[in-house]
């Protein structure tokens, strides 16, 4: 239950992220909101490690390097969902933001990549995204 709870505060979030840093890339421009973004994140991560120190430290040696690269890909998804939501607005720059992240996902763990445990694809998986894609499809007509 508290994973699904995350993960809707997540959905929540990455929505109106994309929607403010969409605004905020009016006036300032794409790559400007996509560092002040970031630099923003930074610090209140830092703020937040202060106060919660979970993590060891220490443990950095024992972290495969290609995972220390992970926050680029933030750079990219900010930078393509406020572009996506100033060109085909909100809803349909999320819509396929979604189907793409199931996609990923699914693909993830049907071949057990990065560490994930190798999940059977099932007929019923197959056909839950074609539907998505479907109406993601129907949702642009």
């Amino acid at each position: 239950m508290k994973g699904a709870l995350f993960s809707l505060l997540g959905g929540l979030c990455i929505t109106m992220q994309g929607i403010f840093n969409a605004r905020m890339s009016d006036s300032i421009g794409g790559w400007h909101t996509t560092s002040m973004v970031h630099l923003v994140a930074f610090t209140i991560s830092i703020l937040v490690y202060f106060y919660v120190r979970d993590g060891k430290g220490k443990s950095f040696k024992r972290v495969p390097s290609l995972y220390l690269i992970g926050g680029t890909f933030g750079v990219v998804v900010v930078f393509a969902e406020l572009t996506a939501i100033k060109m085909i607005g909100p809803a349909s720059a999320i819509a396929i933001l979604l189907v793409a992240q199931i996609g990923t996902a699914f693909v993830i763990e049907s071949k057990g990549w990065f560490g994930e445990n190798k999940v059977p694809v099932t007929k019923r998986q197959g056909i839950g995204i074609a539907m998505m894609l479907v109406g993601v499809i129907l949702f642009q007509l």
